[in-house]
Order: structure tokens, then sequence, then C-alpha cells
């Protein structure tokens, strides 16, 4: 019980520590909800080197330069929306951690379930190929000559292989 008291402690002081990289008070604004405001902004948005964090949570240059320009047109008095669409038009809809759904992005979207839909298909034609019985083919099927046939006929019957073997030899 007390290990897992320091394991939590311990993975909660990591947590505190890199859950906002905003490690220079002066790059905060002064006035809290503005600064709240800043903050929701930059959580909606990706860090371009680190891809899969948002630059509140990045601790690159280049957060640190997209961290401050929101909270300078924040402090400019530029709306939420405001602020969004230039980072958009600056870096394209990668810049959001939650693109639209629109044209451009439906193949976005749509990939997983492309790929449960295929996959699915795959088992399900995998089933049905392993659950029904390879049937033998008929004579009409065979692209063999009578002649042929009837040698295969032979060739197949039980006690008329051994003899065949033996004297084919």
């Amino acid at each position: 019980m007390r290990r897992a008291a320091h394991s939590l402690a311990l993975l909660c002081l990591v947590w505190a520590g890199s859950a906002f990289a905003v490690s220079d008070p002066s790059e905060m604004l002064g006035n809290r909800p503005l600064e709240l405001r800043a903050e929701a902004i930059g959580r909606q948005l990706r860090c371009l080197v680190c891809q899969n964090e948002s630059i509140e949570a990045s601790d690159a240059d280049l957060a640190r330069d997209l961290r401050r320009a929101i909270r300078q047109q924040v402090a400019a008095g530029a709306s939420d929306r405001q602020v969004m669409d230039w980072m958009v038009a600056r870096y394209g809809d990668f810049v959001r951690l939650r693109p639209p759904f629109d044209g451009e992005t439906i193949l976005l979207w749509s990939t997983p379930v492309l790929a449960l839909a295929i996959g699915f298909g795959v088992v399900l034609a995998a089933r049905r190929r392993a659950a029904s019985p390879a049937r033998p083919l008929t004579d009409e099927e065979l692209p063999l000559t009578d002649e042929e046939l009837e040698r295969v006929r032979t060739l197949l019957r039980p006690a008329a292989r051994h003899d065949n073997v033996v004297s084919g030899h």
C-alpha cells in the first residue's frame, strides 16, 4: 500500500510538471480570464515539432513561439475563432488536434471505418471459404479427354491402384 502511494505521488509530480509547458511566467498573460482563453486555444492546437502534443503541453521552441503569438492576439482582443483561423491559415488544418469534418478531411475521418469494414469483409470471406468444403469436379468440368478420364478412374480404384502401380513399372 505504501509503495502504491509513493508511486502515485511520483506519477502526480511527473504529470504536474509536464501538464503545461508554460515555464516562463513572463509568457503568461496578467489577466487570468485572458490567460485561460489562451490556454484553451493552445490545447486545441498541435505542436508541429512533437505532433502528438498540444502547444500548451510542448516544450519545443516553436510551441513556445506559437503560445506567445496566441497570447498576443488574445491580449489584442481577437476572438478564439479569429486566433484559430489565423493559425489554420498559417499552418493548415494539420495544426488542429481535431481537424474539421469536411470534404478535404473526409478520408482522414473515414479511414478507421473503412479499415474495420475491409477487415470484417476479409474475415467473413475467410470464414465462408473455410466453412464450405471443396466439392469434387464433375466429368464435364474436368478438362480431360475420355482416355485420360478413364485412366484417372482406373488409378483411383483401390484394388486397381496397386495393380497399375506394379504393372506400370
